[in-house]
């Protein structure tokens, strides 16, 4: 698995871990980082920490783009991918569209339901083909 793939399945993990634990979003990431077992490159960190910056807006897509979904009825997995797709979508400048899309649709695959990666798709092909107006 390359290090990117490996750095957005670490920050799936750190995004949903707090979710169940009831902490803000991120609210884990300093203590696994300075757990350092796994160890949480950069990346992670940059996803995270944008994610968390960004929530704001990205739920607000999320929940615009998932006609007929709340971010609450949404399987804690996919609304954690959709948050980190979204956020390399429209921040991380040096993510293309279609990899944010296929690295989120492999995540669902692999960790949530059969449904799951053709939703993730959806949502986040209609944000990316969307991008310039969103972003203005």
């Amino acid at each position: 698995m390359a290090a990117r793939s490996k750095a957005r399945k670490r920050a799936l993990d750190v995004l949903f871990e707090g979710e169940l634990q009831g902490l803000p979003l991120g609210g884990t990431l300093d203590e696994r980082v300075a757990a350092g077992d796994p160890p949480v490159n950069d990346y992670t960190t940059a996803l995270v920490r944008g994610v968390v910056e960004h929530q704001t807006r990205i739920d607000e897509l999320v929940a615009d783009y998932a006609q007929g979904w709340t971010l609450e009825r949404m399987p804690g997995v996919d609304r954690n991918v959709l948050r980190i797709g979204v956020y390399e979508i429209l921040y991380a400048t040096d993510v293309p569209d279609a990899v944010a899309v296929s690295e989120a649709m492999s995540l669902a695959r692999e960790l949530s339901t059969d449904e799951s990666p053709a939703f993730v798709n959806g949502v986040l092909g209609n944000i990316a083909r969307d991008k310039s107006a969103l972003s203005a």
